[in-house]
């Protein structure tokens, strides 16, 4: 019998981030059937991300993610081409239910620094708290076998303006952004996240 490990989704995440968008080339992003990249000046739009998920999360764990920007006419998608997590369960969860590409890593977070073990490492000077939550929607579209899966993500987060500095492992598997600069970075200081369910299309 395949005994499910991991929530049923929708899952109702809590925790806090840090997240740096800048660019990349065009030629490293894969993007899901019927769907392209998002370019700025023919360079693709990319972002790095580390969350650590706390109660009342149905699992907490840490979690580090390349993503980009993906459209389908003008409707706008995130897509996950790279993702780690110290959670098993996180790591079945997120395959089964998302198509979302999850491997298991080690991670060691403090308030200015979050590590992900021979992939990436960030350094954080947070700027003035904002005081107001703001709402947070978007779609998350990943690939399975040979079509587009989308996820809906809704809640709200509250964030500040922030200062991150990234140091990519060169021989890891980000190490095609080696060289990483933000053009803007924030630090999440609080989220409330509903990730799910899915739907092809």
């Amino acid at each position: 019998m395949d005994v499910k490990t991991f929530p049923t989704e929708p899952w109702d995440l809590a925790g806090h981030a840090v997240v740096a968008a800048g660019l990349t080339d065009r030629a490293v992003i894969h993007a899901p059937p019927g769907t392209r990249p998002v370019t700025v000046g023919g360079r693709a739009l990319v972002a790095l991300a580390l969350f650590v998920y706390e109660p009342p999360s149905p699992l907490t764990y840490r979690e580090i993610m390349a993503a980009t920007l993906v459209r389908r006419g003008l409707r706008p998608f995130v897509h996950i081409t790279h993702i780690w997590v110290d959670s098993p369960a996180s790591r079945d969860g997120g395959r089964a239910l998302w198509a979302i590409p999850k491997h298991l890593a080690d991670f060691e977070v403090t308030p200015d620094r979050y590590a992900a073990r021979d992939i990436a490492t960030t350094t954080l000077r947070r700027g003035r708290r904002l005081a107001v939550p703001f709402p947070a929607r978007f779609t998350v579209a990943q690939r399975r076998d040979g079509r587009t899966l989308t996820t809906p993500v809704r809640g709200r987060v509250r964030i500040s303006p922030a200062r991150s500095h990234w140091t990519i492992t060169g021989d890891g598997p980000l190490g095609h952004l080696t060289g990483f600069r933000p053009l803007v970075s924030v630090a999440i200081r609080s989220f409330r996240l509903r990730f799910g369910p899915a739907r092809r299309g």
